[in-house]
């Protein structure tokens, strides 16, 4: 590491969780995929040198822990990993594997790319026109898990507090009302923020809008869209046009000009999250790189993944992009009911892998790796998910998939 930045060697060791349910299906059977791309990218070159670490219920069998140690420390130790699904173990002490695994690492952004391949049947009219890239932050909002259960003890103080000390007087039901505190802070906002306008300028992409809800949650969704106009402000003056600046030049100079103020710079907006979600449905071409607190990123991420066809192809990583530690992840669940049945789509832990290759700043492989997905989606060769939903299809098992893209290489 240097300076947030990865210093990559030719032959990384990269841990890997093989995950629950489908992980058995798709995680392993899926790393050959990526080892083929980085042969064909670079010959004998590179190449990653995979480690089994465990998480979920192969490791609670083996060492008692559903998240031991050793498997956090791998992921410090070598910064970039890849995962398949976990089960939330019930009683284990965690709200979700998932989520202490993104706070132990302090893994800050969610980061959703969001794009369309041919052939995928959509819900909605023009899915080539969805090309987005969602930063959704990791550790704060309702990722903080401060609540408090109406009738217990602590939820009786907070509620005593509010009402006595600060003279809330807006509960409706205060003697049966649980409690929850969302924490959004300037310093997590901002780092996501300035990690997604980094993102934007490094890719040339268009713009960045901030979603927010902060027409009600002023203090704390309000103050997240003001703490990324400052940012701006103050660290990307020259990179960045505001939106309120875009829009006076188009006023008083006309749109020719106000586009050309925008040449070599990213747009930064801001959009109410209800208004978000059906803007994305009427005009998607409008957005680009999305930054945006937890909760929204949630909803966000699943209708923007259903417009290309569904999460079950949706990659996925959690990034600090400050020390370049990451996770890549498969976005769906354990699916138990159709776990070693061999059925299941590998195609969001192979495209999660391909982000990984780019984040490994091996761009020629995970290019390799996004053109064979989408050549044998195209060619109607998949799995039974899609097979249900398109025609003249042929059905092929998980492994036979991930052959089918491995072939795709050749």
């Amino acid at each position: 590491m240097h300076q947030g930045r990865l210093n990559v060697p030719d032959n990384p060791v990269i841990p890997y969780i093989k995950g629950d349910g489908i992980g058995n299906d798709i995680s392993e059977a899926s790393l050959k995929v990526l080892d083929k791309a980085v042969e064909k990218a670079f010959g004998s070159k590179r190449k990653m040198e995979w480690k089994k670490v465990l998480a979920g219920s192969e490791a609670y069998e083996q060492t008692g822990s559903y998240l031991p140690e050793e498997t956090v420390n791998a992921f410090k130790t070598y910064h970039v990993g890849i995962k398949g699904p976990l089960t939330t173990p019930v009683g284990g002490g965690f709200r979700s594997l998932n989520v202490a695994l993104r706070q132990e690492l302090d893994l800050y952004v969610c980061l959703r790319p969001v794009k369309w391949i041919k052939g995928i049947p959509s819900p909605v009219k023009h899915p080539e026109k969805v090309d987005m890239h969602i930063f959704r932050e990791n550790t704060e909002d309702i990722y903080a898990g401060i609540e408090y259960m109406t009738g217990e003890p602590d939820n009786e103080k907070i509620m005593n507090f509010l009402r006595d000390e600060m003279g809330v007087t807006r509960i409706r039901f205060p003697e049966t009302a649980s409690i929850g505190i969302k924490p959004v802070s300037e310093e997590g906002s901002k780092r996501l923020i300035r990690s997604a306008i980094q993102y934007a300028l490094d890719r040339d992409l268009p713009s960045v809008t901030l979603v927010h809800k902060g027409n009600i949650m002023k203090y704390t969704e309000g103050a997240f869209k003001q703490w990324g106009y400052e940012l701006a402000e103050e660290e990307f003056e020259k990179q960045v046009v505001p939106w309120n600046e875009y829009e006076q030049a188009r006023e008083k100079a006309g749109p020719e000009t106000a586009r050309k103020l925008l040449e070599g710079k990213v747009l930064l907006k801001d959009v109410i999250t209800d208004a978000f979600l059906q803007e994305t449905l009427l005009r998607p071409e409008e957005y680009s790189v999305i930054a945006t607190m937890n909760l929204n990123g949630d909803y966000i991420s699943d209708q923007l993944a259903a417009m290309i066809g569904g999460i079950g192809i949706a990659p996925g990583a959690n990034i600090n992009y400050q020390t370049g530690c990451a996770v890549f992840e498969a976005t769906h669940g354990t699916a138990p009911g159709i776990a070693g049945k061999d059925i299941a789509n590998p195609c969001s832990f192979i495209l999660s892998g391909a982000m990984m290759l780019n984040h490994l700043g091996w761009e020629q492989a995970a290019g390799i790796v996004f053109q064979a997905v989408e050549d044998a989606i195209s060619q109607k060769q998949v799995t039974q998910d899609l097979y249900s939903v398109m025609d003249d299809a042929t059905l092929l098992s998980t492994s036979q998939f991930i052959d089918q893209v491995t072939e795709q290489m050749d």
